[in-house]
């Protein structure tokens, strides 16, 4: 089960936005992942719990920023509940999408393992529900993934496979490059992993 810590900064001006510390694990029926949110003052800014099956489908989210709430799932597309900080009003949402995207590097691990490219083969298109702090308003883009290649890094134990992508903003054109190792992103626009406590699990 890795256990770690992210540090999370705009990607833009790398002004330090905090800190993600997480634990996730795969199973038989797919991967969870779990993390606090602080603020780079360490005061207590989020949390995140994404459980995918074990094709890579949202099964259940529940985002908190602040005193914002949203809980979703894969169903027809994807189904959301937005919540307000007051409690009294909640939004429901519905969009013709494969998944959600946030500031967390957990959704990029999501949507690695829901698209599953391989190396060689063209970039594939998905539509994402982005759900960003501070308010986790959503908004539906598109982008495009790309595997360019697979590294093998040695280690005092196993070899780690390093997976290198593109991803493409499609309303942009931006490009960005995303790193994972099994289920933990080594690096990506606005995300460093700075602590790992034991390595990253595989898929199989």
């Amino acid at each position: 089960m890795p256990r770690g810590r992210y540090s999370l900064h705009d990607p833009h001006d790398h002004t330090p936005l905090g800190e993600e510390h997480f634990h996730c694990a795969t199973g038989p029926s797919g991967w969870r992942y779990v993390s606090q949110i602080t603020t780079p003052s360490g005061d207590h800014a989020g949390s995140v719990d994404l459980a995918l099956d074990e094709l890579g489908r949202p099964v259940r989210l529940q985002l908190h920023a602040g005193d914002w709430q949203v809980r979703g799932a894969a169903l027809d597309g994807v189904t959301w509940v937005r919540t307000d900080p007051s409690g009294e009003h909640a939004q429901e949402g519905n969009a013709a999408a494969h998944s959600f995207t946030g500031r967390s590097p957990a959704f990029l691990i999501a949507t690695s393992r829901l698209l599953r490219p391989a190396a060689g083969e063209p970039a594939t298109r998905i539509r994402l529900v982005a759900l960003t702090p501070p308010v986790l308003a959503p908004r539906t883009l598109d982008q495009s993934w790309t595997l360019l290649n697979t590294e093998a890094h040695a280690t005092d134990n196993a070899p780690l496979l390093v997976e290198n992508y593109q991803v493409s903003e499609v309303d942009t054109g931006e490009q960005h490059p995303v790193h994972i190792a099994g289920d933990v992103v080594l690096a990506a626009p606005g995300i460093e992993l700075e602590e790992l406590e034991s390595p990253p699990s595989g898929f199989g």
